[in-house]
């Protein structure tokens, strides 16, 4: 099982023994340390800080250049630089001004290398301080451990699972090996504590270690040739990775005889539970204790995320679900969150709303974790939030290493993100490539695919593609029938038809496929916008004709005198996009549908159900909606309206935007005509047939209380329904 972490710090290999010995020359260049700090940014981009005689200071802007920037990166262990900022952009630090008048080349590996003024050598002020934006993709190997100055560079690390262990999925135990000098080298357990074990089990998308039977490693130890690492680790056990612990004592190597008190470490880590053999062995989330007794409702969920282990971060208190904002949110505090939902350690903390913005209240903010609390909820945290949803918090969690990428890939596409979906299944008693039937394939069950190759959401669902050149000999179906209710983290979860296949159409030109995106958008209506525009009105069926002809009206209007009424229950809704990427129409211009009657296209045929239900859930009123026009009605504050449906214009939701379909129009509207009086349940679900992928579906439903008394209708607790944690009172 690997994982490219490495342990670096500032010096090479070579000049180890000589750093151990305390012989820096005069003349070399200080042993500094780098970080990135400030307000409002992401994990790759901020403030320069500078660790230099026992102090973190900053660096001047004056004449700062890209080719620092770069210097910067690179020693952070980022590929690159993609820009730099002068005067204070991610807010002024505080302490000295190490640097000042800074000169790179670019091949410097140091920042202290570059030629400066000298340190703490400056006449700026803290409104000068430099900021830095780097390429997200890090250099492989490039992680560190430090202590002092002292510096050791490894490539890799890994669980090295016993031949007994290698086909389990996933890998939870082994000899915990580091790769250095190009052989893998064990790591002597004499001063090995439970703590470093926790941050091993982190790193590999485990929350916790638990003890193993050590007898059978000792015999394996016993009989493989020693060849061990030269120090031992220490972690305090709250790190987010390995490279955030320090380097323990030099080990004296004596070949075979190295470590005689102790044998090479082994690592045994307990699995959550989506990647436990069964629920009962898994890592237990944090649930609320109720009257002595365990309720299944987890105190923290994520929301927004394309994959398992990433998401918005919410909170439920008092029932309600919330979210967190970002002020001082911290890789400690997201790891909380990570292992209390089963995951490893944080690989992000996200702020700035990165996985899409919430709704509701903002429950916690400022939070401050120490890393060993069980649940978030236990970190300190100040509950008055004065925070906006743009600043809501997110994670993105260490998973185990599952393999399900191996089983399925794409085929015949323009780029890695599209194409033919391929699944490898076993065939006449051999493994074979194959295509997967189209019948009922749709957005869920490619939100699955994506999900499961690592690419983000689905951007549309295939049933056809002949136009993506597949290889021929594997056309034939092995997989029909899918089904996903679009949370399974493989394809396999999905139902299917097994072995039994049923395919009428066949594979090859008809077999299902799939485009997958890293952003969607997010749909959610205002509750309160319907709330306070609900209200009735008789209108003759003369006037309704357009209305009828498009089906907004109840059976009963088929055989209604064409100078009757029809009551309806009128009302506006709103809304907003508060994903990462514009809603746009699954169909294009050309196969939008011209309807003569209300002389308009509709670019959806159906974008949002009505309906009007009892107390225990039976319909008995409905109504339906279809996207004639998606447009930008509204925009949040320095966001630009992207879509007008004026001229056959661009139809679509800008993100930070939102729609409004006024209660004037027609088929906003319930046609309860028929409606006896009583208490009934008012609910409007948006884009009800998923036909254009969402990074959250479980937002799409807004539910209120109604009280008809056969000539007044009273609409009230209108409510988002988020998975049915709240229920109209």
């Amino acid at each position: 099982m690997l994982r490219p972490v490495a342990i670096h710090c500032l010096l090479s290999t070579l000049l180890c023994m000589w750093v151990l010995c305390n012989a820096q020359s005069p003349s070399g260049p200080p042993v500094i340390q780098l970080r990135l700090a400030g307000e409002k940014r992401k994990h790759y981009e901020g403030r320069v800080e500078v660790f230099y005689n026992g102090e973190w200071g900053t660096v001047c802007d004056d004449d700062f250049s890209i080719t620092a920037a770069q210097v910067v990166c690179r020693e952070l262990g980022f590929m690159n630089a993609e820009s730099w900022s002068p005067s204070a952009k991610y807010g002024s630090g505080e302490g000295h001004i190490w640097l000042d008048n800074l000169h790179c080349t670019g091949g410097e590996k140091s920042l202290a290398e570059c030629h400066s003024n000298g340190f703490g050598v400056s006449d700026c002020k803290h409104s000068e301080d430099v900021g830095v934006v780097c390429t997200q993709k890090r250099i492989p190997g490039f992680k560190f451990i430090q202590n002092q100055g002292l510096t050791v560079q490894v490539e890799d690390v890994r669980l090295r699972a016993t031949y007994s262990q290698r086909k389990r999925i996933p890998i939870t135990e082994g000899f915990l090996e580091v790769k250095y000098g190009g052989k893998w080298r064990q790591i002597c357990n004499e001063e090995w504590t439970e703590k470093n074990s926790r941050v091993i089990c982190g790193m590999y998308g485990f929350p916790g270690e638990k003890r193993f039977n050590a007898r059978p490693y000792k015999l394996l130890a016993s009989r493989r040739k020693k060849n061990f690492w030269g120090f031992s680790v220490n972690c305090t056990g709250n790190e987010a990775d390995l490279s955030d612990c320090k380097i323990g004592r030099e080990i004296k190597r004596k070949g075979n005889s190295t470590c005689e008190q102790g044998m090479p470490v082994v690592v045994s880590c307990v699995p959550g539970r989506a990647f436990a053999p069964s629920v009962s062995a898994g890592y237990r989330k944090a649930y609320r204790l109720e009257v002595g007794r365990i309720l299944h409702q987890p105190l923290v969920r994520l929301r927004g995320g394309a994959m398992i282990g990433e998401g918005r971060v919410e909170v439920l208190k008092n029932g309600e679900w919330g979210t967190v904002c970002d002020d001082n949110w911290n890789i400690r505090a997201a790891t909380v969150v990570c292992r209390e939902l089963g995951f490893g350690s944080a690989k992000e903390a996200l702020t700035g709303a990165r996985l899409g913005q919430g709704i509701g209240p903002v429950h916690m903010n400022e939070v401050e974790c120490s890393g060993f609390e069980k649940s978030l909820t236990e970190c300190y945290f100040n509950r008055d939030a004065g925070c906006s949803h743009e600043e809501d918090a997110a994670v993105r969690c260490n998973i185990p290493a599952m393999g399900f990428n191996k089983r399925l890939r794409l085929n015949g596409g323009r780029n890695p993100y599209e194409g033919r979906v391929e699944v490898l299944a076993e065939k006449n008693g051999s493994m074979v490539w194959g295509t997967v039937c189209s019948d009922s394939w749709g957005t869920m069950e490619a939100m699955v695919v994506c999900r499961q190759l690592g690419l983000g959401f689905a951007s549309h669902a295939f049933q056809e593609t002949w136009y993506w050149q597949g290889d021929g000999s594997t056309d034939a179906v092995v997989m029909s029938g899918v089904r996903c209710s679009g949370t399974e983290l493989t394809m396999d979860q999905c139902l299917h038809h097994g072995k039994h296949i049923l395919c009428p159409k066949g594979g090859g030109r008809f077999a299902a496929g799939v485009s997958c995106t890293q952003t969607a958008p997010d749909l959610v209506l205002s509750a309160q916008a319907v709330e306070q525009t609900t209200y009735l009105e008789d209108r003759p069926m003369y006037a309704l004709q357009c209305a009828h002809e498009e089906h907004c009206l109840s059976s009963s209007a088929d055989k209604a005198d064409p100078s009757s009424y029809r009551r309806l229950l009128r009302f506006s809704s709103q809304i907003h996009n508060n994903g990462q990427s514009d809603f746009r129409p699954r169909a294009a211009h050309h196969s939008w549908i011209w309807h003569e009657c209300h002389r308009h296209y509709h670019s959806m045929e159906v974008f949002t159900h009505y309906d009007l239900l009892t107390l225990n859930g039976t319909k008995v009123a409905e109504g339906h909606k279809a996207s004639f026009c998606l447009e930008d009605t509204h925009c949040d504050e320095g966001i630009q309206k992207r879509y007008e449906c004026a001229n056959f214009g661009a139809q679509g939701i800008t993100v930070g935007c939102w729609d409004t379909y006024r209660h004037d129009i027609d088929c906003q509207w319930i046609d309860i005509t028929d409606l006896k009086p009583g208490d009934y349940i008012f609910q409007v679900v948006i884009n009800p047939n998923y036909e254009v992928a969402e990074s959250d579906y479980t937002n799409n439903i807004m539910r209120c209380r109604s009280r008809y008394d056969g000539q007044r209708i009273w609409t009230y607790n209108c409510y988002i329904e988020l998975e049915h944690n709240r229920q109209p009172s």
